[in-house]
């Protein structure tokens, strides 16, 4: 009989060896480590897993882009559904809350100042409920290769990004149709998209982990977003609601709602390109002021992108199991 560690050829020679069985009470975990074996799919160290994420950025926009792309193949308006969705949006809104609700009063310029929400609101929105499904859509990919999870939500990120800029070449020209001027002012809009796509970018993983393992929050998600419209002066002026009502009695709930980074974001923008909107708010309550705005917009999206990173950074051997 050959030696238990070694298989031998029927001449006696030695072709292979067999690794020596675990002892009686080791555990697997000790005799891997034992013998040098490590998890394939172990999570790196944090630095190397961000150098391996930024080397498949190429990989991040063709993978987006391509999402892009096949989102309207079925339909036969294809791209242009980019455009139409939030314009019809805005359309509804503005037939509900404008002409038969009247919260238009007292803001001038409504339908810049409506259109200018729906659309950046929307931006968040999708990136909400695209990444809590990034995870759980591409099982098949997350199995058959091995890659950083996290560039899967951050092509979502993308994604809702290249959708966005599509989307604003409409925004702009509802804005100066009717009656805004080119201003240097409207520059700082590009940092504020910036800001946004930062704070999405955090938002979007931090719904794909709890979307990874748990499927049925994409059921919950619809009624979470909608409230979340509702609380972020989407289709009404926050700072008039809040002095108008009783909420003008409570100081700091009031500048709780005002601290809601989807409504930090959209006053933000509606700041910087609506010049008739910027005059009317300018005095209204002290958390409107410009420079409260900027601060409240830079950390929330430093806090989110950070914290939401390490959150599914932490998990990441975990995703596509089970």
């Amino acid at each position: 009989m050959s030696h238990p560690e070694r298989l031998g050829s029927p001449g006696g020679e030695s072709v292979g060896t067999i690794a020596e069985p675990p002892h009686v009470n080791e555990t697997l975990a000790d005799y891997a480590a034992r013998h040098g074996l490590r998890q394939s799919a172990a999570r790196p160290p944090l630095r190397k897993y961000l150098q391996s994420v930024w080397a498949r950025r190429n990989f991040i926009w063709a993978f987006a882009s391509a999402k892009n792309i096949s989102m309207y193949t079925d339909s036969r308006l294809g791209q242009v559904w980019q455009l139409l969705t939030p314009l019809l949006n805005a359309a509804v809104y503005y037939l509900i809350f404008g002409l038969l609700l009247g919260t238009d009063r007292g803001i001038p310029g409504f339908v810049p100042f409506l259109v200018t929400g729906v659309f950046l609101f929307g931006f968040t929105q999708r990136s909400v409920s695209s990444g809590a499904k990034s995870v759980g859509d591409n099982l098949s990919l997350i199995r058959a290769l091995h890659f950083p999870r996290a560039t899967l939500p951050l092509a979502i990120a993308v994604v809702e990004l290249q959708q966005l800029l599509m989307a604003l070449v409409v925004l702009f020209a509802i804005i100066f149709a009717f009656g805004e001027q080119p201003t240097l002012q409207m520059l700082l809009f590009v940092p504020v998209v910036m800001l946004q796509l930062m704070f999405n970018v955090g938002i979007s993983m931090v719904m794909a982990r709890l979307g990874a393992f748990n499927r049925d929050i994409t059921q919950l998600l619809p009624f979470v977003m909608r409230t979340w419209l509702y609380t972020s002066g989407v289709i009404f002026s926050l700072p008039a609601l809040i002095k108008q009502t009783k909420l003008a009695d409570y100081p700091f709930l009031s500048e709780l709602m005002q601290l809601n980074p989807a409504y930090v974001y959209i006053e933000l923008s509606r700041y910087v390109l609506l010049s008739r909107y910027r005059d009317h708010v300018t005095n209204d309550l002290h958390l409107n002021e410009a420079g409260q705005l900027w601060l409240a917009a830079i950390v929330w999206a430093v806090v989110m992108l950070v914290g939401g990173f390490m959150y599914f950074y932490r998990a990441e051997e975990r995703y596509g199991r089970g």
